[in-house]
């Protein structure tokens, strides 16, 4: 097990892949997480110069929310070498993902994988979370070295109010959390809600007004918890948006987003 422990974060195999723009570079990177091979893609510009790191927390579970290689490089034209891990089981990639369990170290490996990279900074790595990614990249400002600003996009953030808000995604959470009632334990562990007060990163909260996938009760419940803890955060409710912002407003959410990040 010592042995395990000493490889999370460590390089397994880079597979480049074809550059999705001119001057974007894209690899498929396999490492230790736990003792497994998992896999997350890299992309950056192309450039002499050490980049600032930033690993993109993606949402959903298996297939569905898998991350896309085009939202990759919005981030990485912004300057940013960014790091987006699958989650174990997926694209691959060894175990089975259980949605902010043991997957979470993953995550945490992979934000150490960043850091140690040729070419990139080794300091504190932004998060963003998107969806269920808030609740990853929340969890990893709690529990992992090195985490810097941390933003969250129509995040989860009380998975109690999700599988009440959600009937279309109770057998899943009921497969791979366990039920509400005699599992609350994993419901609570996966909730930033309930630990808002361990949250070592200021946080900006962005979430559309009318999203139906994840209600926008759970920013004003993250927000009230991280103000009750006494925490720094910022939040942007965007009247009328859902889960997924119209293209051009989703680079201009972006924009401000970077910009909280350099100054936060």
């Amino acid at each position: 097990m010592d042995l395990e422990a000493g490889r999370d974060g460590t390089l397994v195999q880079r597979e480049p892949l074809p550059d999705p723009v001119p001057g974007i570079r894209l690899e498929c990177i396999t490492y230790w997480s736990q003792g497994l091979r998992v896999k997350g893609y890299y992309c950056a510009p192309e450039t002499e110069k050490p980049l600032p790191p930033l690993v993109y927390c993606r949402g959903g579970i298996r297939s569905v929310g898998m991350v896309r290689v085009a939202r990759l490089v919005t981030l990485a034209r912004r300057g940013y070498a960014v790091f987006a891990p699958f989650y174990r089981g997926n694209e691959g990639g060894e175990g089975r993902e259980d949605f902010g369990g043991e997957d979470r170290h993953d995550l945490y490996n992979g934000i150490r994988l960043l850091r140690s990279l040729p070419g990139v900074r080794d300091e504190p790595v932004p998060l963003l979370g998107f969806s269920r990614g808030a609740m990853m990249a929340l969890l990893a400002s709690k529990e992992c070295e090195g985490v810097g600003p941390v933003a969250v996009w129509g995040g989860v953030s009380d998975l109690l109010l999700t599988y009440e808000e959600r009937v279309d995604l109770r057998r899943m959470l009921k497969r791979v959390v366990g039920h509400p009632k005699k599992d609350e334990t994993s419901y609570r562990a996966r909730s930033p809600v309930c630990w808002a007060g361990q949250i070592a990163s200021p946080v900006l909260i962005i979430h559309g007004s009318i999203d139906e996938h994840v209600g926008v009760e759970h920013a004003y419940r993250l927000g009230k918890a991280l103000a009750e803890a006494g925490k720094s955060y910022k939040m942007d409710i965007y009247q009328g948006r859902a889960h997924v912002f119209p293209r051009e407003e989703d680079e201009a959410v972006l924009d401000s987003i970077f910009d909280w990040f350099s100054r936060a």
